[in-house]
């Protein structure tokens, strides 16, 4: 029986000929990845354990990305901690105040991730790098500290799930769109400790941008991992960013998944999940009137630069709803710099939203737009736990780009061909 991609770049990694599912691994790590909230944790943990060196200060990057800047005292604390503990080790890829972005959009933007490597990071959504082709998936602060110190990491090989995609996107359709809908069909469970693997001909209408978002979300069905199929839109990314030899890993023609989920792209229509779940999706046809007080464009799955150019189409010479607060937040800087040329930051400001330097505050209810009692949000995010952006008795709705901006226009959650 032959391999899956992710079942290839394990055994690559592990330097073995061939690894099956549930088959437990020791496996040597190209990228290490934490955040202001888990690196102080895996920090204490690297020094509780004795560590006195990093395996390569090149292969750890450490991005204060969730508080920053800085939203109290504990939250300046976690920074310094984790900017004296990179600054005694010469960290390379430390990114802070002033050169962040969210980390997720940051680390494939510079070039710090590529096909067929194995990255872990001390965050749930580092399974976003399978749009490039990487294995790579989030675990916690211990196996960070451990990863830090040795380069390596256990891990117990995931049986697959092989994702179909035909036809081709429609209009005020994404990526986000094609991950609410197959976690709708699946369950926040259906994927538990298994890799979501994504192929077939209707991946040649899908953008990096949206190729992200998918494997970003792919924890929220439960995932090990997603990955995508390399092919020259992959290539044509990586190009000019990585500057290194890198692997593709395709899967064999008998590789054994346990089943196939087939999604036709064009019959996808603007998806929104309602509380308190991923998988509580309806299509826009099906929402009926839900009125709202705040929209959030951004996060590590929808604030790249397609997502900023969905959003300004749709608030292009229009205003928000008086009673409605509109945050946007560009994922990185070169994500803000680029909406800022192409004019996207004057459309927003103009139409009454407020413009955030990259953050991923709001997401997790951390600051920059913390929802009251009663209130209801349609943001752009990957999760709408009960409580997750504040108040245990408010509501997120998760949504594409283009259906949070018209909703931000009308009051309600729109479809966008309403406003255009």
């Amino acid at each position: 029986m032959g391999m899956t991609m992710t079942q290839k770049i394990l055994a690559d990694h592990a330097g073995l000929a061939a690894v099956r599912a549930g088959q437990l691994i020791e496996a040597r790590l190209d990228l290490v990845l934490g955040n202001d909230i888990t690196s102080p944790v895996a920090i204490n943990e690297f020094e509780k354990a004795g560590f006195d060196s990093v395996f390569d200060k090149a292969k750890i990057a450490l991005v204060m990305d969730h508080f920053t800047p800085n939203k109290d005292i504990k939250a300046a604390q976690q920074c310094k901690q984790t900017r004296t503990f990179a600054r005694r080790f010469d960290i390379d890829n430390y990114f802070d105040v002033g050169n962040v972005g969210i980390e997720h959009a940051l680390l494939p933007e510079q070039g710090l991730v590529a096909a067929g490597d194995c990255v872990i990071g001390a965050d749930s959504h580092t399974c976003t790098y399978g749009a490039l082709g990487a294995f790579s998936t989030g675990v916690g602060s211990t196996d960070m500290a451990a990863g830090m110190a040795t380069g390596k990491a256990w891990f117990k090989v995931p049986a697959a799930i092989r994702v179909e995609l035909k036809g081709r996107l429609n209009e005020y359709v994404s990526g986000k769109d094609v991950i609410l809908h197959l976690i709708g069909l699946i369950g926040v469970d259906g994927a538990l400790y298994k890799s979501l693997e994504f192929t077939g001909e209707g991946l040649s209408s899908l953008s990096m941008d949206d190729r992200l978002c998918i494997a970003n979300m792919a924890i929220e069905a439960g995932a090990k991992n997603g990955i995508f199929m390399v092919d020259e839109i992959t290539r044509k990314y990586m190009d000019g960013r990585v500057k290194r030899p890198y692997k593709v890993f395709a899967p064999d023609e008998d590789a054994e998944y346990e089943r196939t989920v087939t999604i036709d792209l064009s019959a996808l229509r603007p998806t929104v999940a309602f509380p308190h779940l991923p998988e509580n999706t309806r299509t826009i046809d099906e929402v009926g009137e839900v009125k709202i007080d705040q929209v959030v464009i951004g996060s590590c799955t929808n604030g790249r630069l397609e997502d900023m150019k969905a959003a300004a189409e749709i608030l292009k010479g229009k205003k928000v709803a008086r009673d409605v607060r509109c945050i946007i937040i560009p994922a990185t800087q070169q994500i803000y710099k680029d909406c800022i040329r192409a004019g996207y930051i004057d459309i927003f400001i103009d139409a009454g939203c407020a413009v955030s330097t990259p953050t991923c505050g709001p997401c997790l209810g951390g600051y920059m737009g913390i929802l009251a009692e009663h209130e209801r949000c349609v943001a752009t995010t990957n999760r709408n736990f009960i409580g997750r952006m504040g108040h245990n008795l408010s509501e997120i709705y998760l949504a594409n780009p283009a259906v949070a901006a018209a909703s931000a226009i009308t009051g309600r959650i729109t479809d966008p061909k309403e406003v255009m």
